[in-house]
């Protein structure tokens, strides 16, 4: 087992990635799989999977041919990844979110699926998305999955302490794009490394940046 320091430093994940070879499982999320649904060619974008975690989402825009920056803090996390999935199209990369961001180049759709609530605040968290939507083309998109500040149940998670925004805040923040879908609905899970039921309240947004 991680301890508390090593576990909050990952989001609270290393401990699965640990135990598990693919602790997210291979399929994408909904949300991507919405994408992709009615987008039906990918091959000429430039995806930044970032909190990438494993890849299973980066994995799915590789398969139809785009080509994926995944990007995540975890080593343990791109280790299942690289392992998991052996893609030409993607890119691995261990690095802090922000920091990357600082130096990165422009692309056709940001992905953060499941990294915004494992800021350290609020005004992280609007960093982070203020810095991605900078890194983002004219007329692209923005996939965001996060905890909100909805019912939790973090037993599952005994050291993991997420920043809970609300929904609204997260709709503010894509006050200027063109939000094209956006939910707020309960999660319920159980990790495979340690089989505790239990649930998340998660905002899901798509939105477009205007030309």
């Amino acid at each position: 087992m991680l301890n508390q320091s090593q576990a909050e430093g990952s989001g609270g994940y290393d401990d699965g990635y640990a135990n598990c070879p693919c602790f997210w499982g291979k399929e994408a999320g909904s949300l991507v799989r919405q994408f992709l649904a009615n987008t039906p060619d990918v091959s000429k974008f430039h995806i930044l999977d970032l909190g990438c975690g494993e890849g299973k989402n980066a994995a799915a825009f590789a398969d139809r041919g785009a080509s994926i920056t995944a990007v995540d803090c975890s080593k343990r996390a791109l280790a299942n990844g690289k392992s998991a999935f052996k893609h030409p199209k993607i890119e691995w990369i261990q690095s802090d979110a922000i920091e990357f961001l600082n130096d990165s180049g422009l692309f056709d759709v940001v992905i953060m699926y499941g990294l915004p609530h494992c800021m350290e605040s609020t005004s992280a968290i609007q960093k982070l998305i203020a810095l991605s939507q900078k890194r983002t083309k004219k007329g692209g998109k923005h996939i965001l999955a996060a905890f909100n500040d909805g019912p939790h149940d973090l037993s599952a998670h005994p050291y993991f302490k997420p920043t809970l925004a609300s929904h609204d805040f997260y709709l503010r923040c894509y006050s200027a794009y063109e939000i094209e879908s956006h939910t707020s609905s309960l999660l319920h899970e159980t990790h495979p490394h340690n089989n505790i039921p239990h649930f998340h309240s998660v905002t899901r947004l798509i939105a477009s940046k205007r030309l």
